[in-house]
């Protein structure tokens, strides 16, 4: 796929225009008084400990075929605890889409390398603000608010890059948030003014496969 080799070609860019935005932007991690931290298990510091090879596995995999994000947090990435930066790389099935969530600690700039996105976010008095990306495109959805990305295109996927401003930016998944912690089916109805049915229906849906 023509995005394999536009990724690579393109990611030093986004590795500049990522830098420039942690730096202007009010980091969501506490400042650390060391040049870096070293988790307690870890008993040797070398280039390696700075090295991130979780993305190896994007090197001449087959498109997609739904949607995928692969993280590099400091959760699989220990380095980057306390350096307020983070990536994921999002890829979308043909129709697929990233569905209405947030990231509480930290804005997230995308950068689209393939493919075409419609995305958008909502502010906090209720506006929504969408644009459809082209490849070379970057969009800002601002910390904590609602939004998404939709690869309209029934026959071609979408490769994007994000950076955070956090190196635990986290995510809150609306559709699993409101319909898989268990929030009382009458309270989900009298919020979203249908019955509890619907409700029940909405959670069939979204229920883990077994």
């Amino acid at each position: 796929m023509a995005s394999r080799s536009l990724f690579f070609r393109l990611f030093s860019l986004l590795m500049i225009s990522s830098f420039a935005f942690v730096e202007v932007a009010m980091a969501g991690d506490p400042d650390i008084l060391t040049d870096f931290v070293v988790p307690q298990n870890v008993t040797k510091v070398d280039g390696s400990f700075f090295t991130f090879t979780g993305m190896r596995v994007l090197v001449g995999s087959k498109p997609p075929t739904a949607f995928t994000v692969l993280k590099a947090t400091k959760a699989e990435f220990p380095a980057l605890d306390g350096q307020s930066v983070s990536y994921a790389v999002l890829e979308y099935a043909p129709g697929t889409t990233n569905p209405p969530h947030t990231h509480p600690r930290s804005a997230e700039l995308l950068f689209l390398i393939g493919g075409s996105l419609q995305v958008g976010f909502v502010d906090t008095t209720n506006k929504l603000f969408t644009k459809t990306l082209q490849v070379g495109d970057i969009f800002v959805f601002p910390k904590g608010l609602v939004h998404f990305q939709y690869n309209a295109d029934p026959n071609n996927p979408a490769l994007a890059i994000s950076a955070f401003g956090s190196a635990s930016a986290g995510t809150v998944s609306l559709p699993s948030t409101l319909f898989t912690t268990g929030i009382d089916d009458n309270v989900l109805a009298i919020s979203f003014k249908t019955d509890v049915a619907t409700i029940q229906a909405l959670k069939a849906g979204l229920a883990p496969k077994p």
